[in-house]
């Protein structure tokens, strides 16, 4: 009869519907539904016509107005639809979207008594809305078979019904893991294999899917840092980081952020003893929870590995050794191997006691006592042993920096890179350290300080978390602002600067108790200079003012002609003073309570600012 083409109204009504919650999965937005009738004769449309009360659950509404056109719609006469469907660009924070998997499976239809066929249909993306149930019109079916009945969820089945957001799991259930090592230790390789969820080939494959510029693809060694999400669902399964139907694909971040109910974020930082002051900027800057100290099984832990756990016990971070390329490794290079990071785990300035872990009970023992426990694991990226137990013990560590309980702190974002968006202006990355901040027109910020002090004021257009875009960023999550800044304005940014809402200050100079390390002869005295990591700042700096700490048990020495006394106090490994900084270059923002380091080419001591000198006008 010509209408093999055409479906009875309900049942387009509900093929139009599958097709939006499709093209929500593609962001995309369905804009126009518009639906003809009466093009073929034969139907009488005049009894089939909405009644008056049902007209408010038949009417046709366009996504893309919001001015909703209201037509009257037959039921029971062959329709055709016409929809207009557009791409979205960025991606919108919603806590209903689909994936296609989720889509196919859920899709069934089934006879319905009622005529009313759209009642049970909701408005996509309604609060509260966990799902949406499908049912084709009833119709005479001479066969007597009957569907099944099967709800559609609007939201991944990650995500509970708690009303968790995208924006709770990278804040608050978002845990931050640095992984150092020795350059040959695996770094890369273990980071890759975790996150794509595929064993390497013993040639660098795992390593070249996450690596950044070429010379790392060439060479192997990474000179940057870098961050990687390894995504959890709340049973514990890993999130695969390649697609299942194109498996050459990795997913993007916001496709692992979207799926997952916890979060561990990986930190890549290099290796090499050349790029050691960018990985001790990128522990200084990167908040973590806890580090991966990786050492090379087939070989005993070099100078490196030292240093790498000197650097992370110095800032109080808790350390996990991981034995790396296990298969194929002697017997006693593997027994020298544990008996040699022992030694070093056991040593006066680590002080921690190895736990060697093989079971799922050994990670039930640890947890919670890592502060004097240093876990081993034995693991190979080729083989896959060891790995199983890698996923566990991440996803069983709890979190220890609660930053959101800094949510009603000031504003405060520091920013750890750079960049000129083409048709966007300005855009800086970093990580929210306290407070929250809901971009717009009237957003209005101060970024600085810029080399003369002062700070620029300007307005947060947009913010982007794990590149979905989102109008709020609130503290312990890692973000992207964008500003309207001119073209001069936009000279001046560089990293190391700070995002501040009110009270923007800076300073030159600053005092720090600090503590020198054990290790190599270090002399500290008057006008000593060093290289200073305060979270994301970093200048050279040096001593103008040097008191010792009250009950110092360590011996001073005294210069060889005796004449200032102050002048005369030599710091060695061991001691504990209090000095006055000043900043070589430029004013930099700080405040008391944050954690400093410096160094003159390998770490030299730590400490804490305790006060800003007030300046005298």
């Amino acid at each position: 009869d010509g209408c093999h083409s055409l479906l009875d109204c309900s049942k387009m009504r509900q093929s139009v519907k599958i097709l939006t919650l499709i093209a929500r999965a593609l962001n995309s937005l369905v804009v126009t539904e518009n639906y003809v009738q009466n093009e073929i004769g034969g139907y009488d449309s005049t009894t089939a016509i909405v009644k008056e009360d049902e007209k408010k659950d038949q009417v046709h509404e366009s996504f893309g107005n919001e001015d909703y056109k209201e037509e009257m719609i037959a039921i029971g006469i062959p329709t055709r639809c016409e929809l207009t469907v557009q791409r979205v660009e960025t991606h919108l924070l919603d806590l209903s979207p689909m994936s296609l998997a989720s889509i196919s499976e859920a899709i069934a239809f089934e006879p319905d008594d009622t005529d009313e066929a759209d009642m049970s249909v909701l408005k996509l993306g309604s609060p509260g809305v966990n799902s949406m149930s499908i049912s084709s019109e009833g119709e005479d079916q001479s066969d007597g078979t009957t569907s099944t009945n099967e709800a559609i969820p609007l939201r991944p089945a990650s995500t509970s019904a708690k009303g968790s957001s995208i924006s709770e799991t990278l804040s608050a259930r978002n845990i931050r893991i640095a992984v150092v090592g020795n350059v040959d230790a695996g770094k890369s390789t273990l980071i890759g294999t975790l996150t794509t969820s595929c064993l390497d080939d013993g040639r660098g494959r795992s390593r070249t899917s996450i690596m950044k510029h070429r010379h790392e693809i060439e060479t192997g060694r990474t000179s940057t840092a870098t961050t990687h999400l390894l995504g959890f669902k709340s049973d514990g399964q890993v999130i695969k980081g390649k697609d299942s139907l194109r498996s050459h694909r990795i997913k993007s971040e916001d496709e692992i952020a979207r799926e997952s109910h916890r979060i561990i974020t990986l930190m890549d930082l290099a290796g090499h003893e050349k790029y050691l002051k960018t990985t001790i900027h990128g522990v200084s800057s990167g908040f973590a929870d806890y580090s991966l100290i990786l050492v090379n099984s087939r070989h005993p832990p070099t100078h490196m590995t030292q240093q790498h756990l000197n650097l992370c016990c110095s800032f109080g971070i808790p350390v996990i050794v991981v034995l790396t390329k296990v298969d194929g490794c002697p017997e006693h290079a593997l027994n020298n191997c544990k008996k040699e990071i022992s030694k070093l785990l056991r040593a006066k300035e680590i002080n921690r006691k190895p736990f060697g872990i093989s079971n799922e009970d050994n990670i039930a023992t640890c947890i919670g006592k890592l502060h004097i426990l240093a876990p081993i694991i034995e693991s190979s990226c080729v083989t896959g042993a060891g790995m199983d137990l890698i996923r566990k013990l991440l996803f069983a560590l709890p979190k220890r920096r609660h930053h959101e309980n800094k949510a009603k702190r000031p504003f405060e974002f520091l920013v750890e890179d750079i960049f000129n968006v083409p048709g966007v202006g300005g855009v800086v990355s970093g990580f929210v350290n306290a407070g929250e901040l809901t971009v717009g027109s009237g957003c209005q910020v101060y970024v600085g300080p810029c080399d003369d002090g002062t700070f620029m004021k300007t307005i947060a257009k947009s913010a982007h978390i794990a590149r979905i875009n989102t109008s709020h960023v609130t503290s312990g999550q890692s973000a992207c602002l964008a500003f309207s800044l001119n073209k001069d304005m936009r000279k001046k940014l560089r990293r190391g600067m700070v995002v501040l809402t009110d009270n923007p200050t800076s300073t030159k100079e600053f005092d720090a108790e600090i503590c020198v390390l054990k290790g190599e002869g270090t002399t500290i005295r008057r006008s000593y200079q060093a290289y200073v990591h305060i979270l994301n700042v970093r200048q050279s700096a040096y001593a103008k003012h040097i008191e010792l700490v009250k009950n110092e048990l360590m011996p001073t020495h005294s210069s060889l002609d005796g004449g200032d006394d102050e002048g005369g106090i030599v710091l060695r490994p061991g001691c504990r003073a209090k000095v006055r900084f000043e900043f070589a270059k430029r004013p930099e923002y700080i405040r008391p309570g944050m954690r400093m380091l410096f160094r003159d080419g390998r770490v030299r001591g730590v400490g804490i600012i305790t006060a800003i000198p007030v300046p005298v006008v």
